[in-house]
């Protein structure tokens, strides 16, 4: 079947997930068979039940041996581990491997270290719920959304060129970039607003253990503010850990400017804290018109 350029003949995805779920369900209409593995029995159950795959296992080497499309939608740790644990020799040649793992350097090392006729490509969609597990997988959840591919060693013209088609089939957005590029964008726009959304009711927690009438009065501030704090903590520690230096550095910038703006609050300086913070709104509002109007209500990867 043909989609936008993207034929599938077998497309097999690793992790059945919010992501993993989705994505199969986003490309039933354009694969003929997709087959699902997972380690768990309740969620193969359920996605073969719901129809969301036409196969399940939790054998690797048998759930994408006879695909000619291989989507790993685990997390950070797991996808490395697998290309580490020699998937490529489970694998055709010319299968279109891509990951969907929220760091890439690590994942595209080891995506160029691959057999020869792997044509692998490191990705990252930009999306995601509140809710997780197969159960809340949604085939319009990367629809409008940014679609990060990045190459590897073994991304060829045609590799590349198959990528794009089935990130065109999934009507997300492709962007194109390199592994270290996109780590540093995401160390700014996602891991250092987790770190500080957990510092924030860190905070919080221990003022409320001597007055409760701050989660008593707690509203859309602290609500927004601390959102991303609710993220699951494995999944973010993998994440973080695969991102380390790139974070280590945001985190630094950022004591900076709260140094700066707790100097000018201290010295009572309105003027100039008024003159700080007023750029920063505007970057802000200059972003929610020009990009932040499509952003879904979910969660951003």
């Amino acid at each position: 079947m043909t989609t936008g350029g993207f034929s599938c003949r077998h497309l097999a995805v690793v992790g059945l997930g919010l992501m993993g779920g989705s994505l199969a369900l986003a490309l039933r209409g354009v694969a003929d068979t997709i087959t699902g593995v997972d380690s768990d029995p309740a969620t193969r159950d359920y996605a073969l039940k719901r129809q969301i795959v036409d196969h399940v296992t939790d054998d690797l080497r048998a759930g994408v041996s006879e695909a000619d499309v291989v989507i790993l939608a685990a997390p950070v740790r797991a996808i490395n581990a697998m290309l580490k644990l020699r998937i490529g020799s489970y694998m055709r040649s010319n299968t279109l491997l891509i990951d969907i793992g929220s760091t890439k350097q690590d994942i595209c090392r080891a995506m160029s270290e691959l057999p020869i006729g792997i044509l692998a490509v490191g990705g990252h969609p930009m999306t995601g719920k509140e809710s997780s597990g197969i159960e809340a997988s949604d085939g319009d959840l990367y629809v409008g959304r940014p679609f990060v591919l990045c190459p590897t060693r073994r991304t060829t013209p045609a590799g590349r060129g198959r990528a794009l088609a089935m990130v065109e089939a999934l009507r997300a957005v492709p962007i194109e970039m390199e592994a270290e590029r996109h780590d540093r964008v995401v160390a700014a726009i996602s891991h250092l607003p987790y770190l500080l959304s957990a510092a924030l009711v860190a905070t919080v927690a221990r003022e409320g253990q001597s007055d409760d009438a701050v989660w008593q009065l707690a509203a859309g501030g602290f609500r927004d503010m601390s959102r991303l704090a609710g993220s699951d903590v494995k999944m973010m520690g993998d994440i973080l850990s695969t991102n380390t230096q790139a974070v280590a550095t945001l985190l630094a910038m950022f004591r900076m400017q709260l140094a700066q703006l707790e100097a000018m609050l201290i010295s009572h300086d309105d003027q100039h804290l008024a003159d700080a913070l007023l750029p920063t709104r505007e970057a802000r509002l200059k972003w929610a018109d020009r990009y932040g109007n499509g952003m879904n209500n979910g969660k951003q990867s």
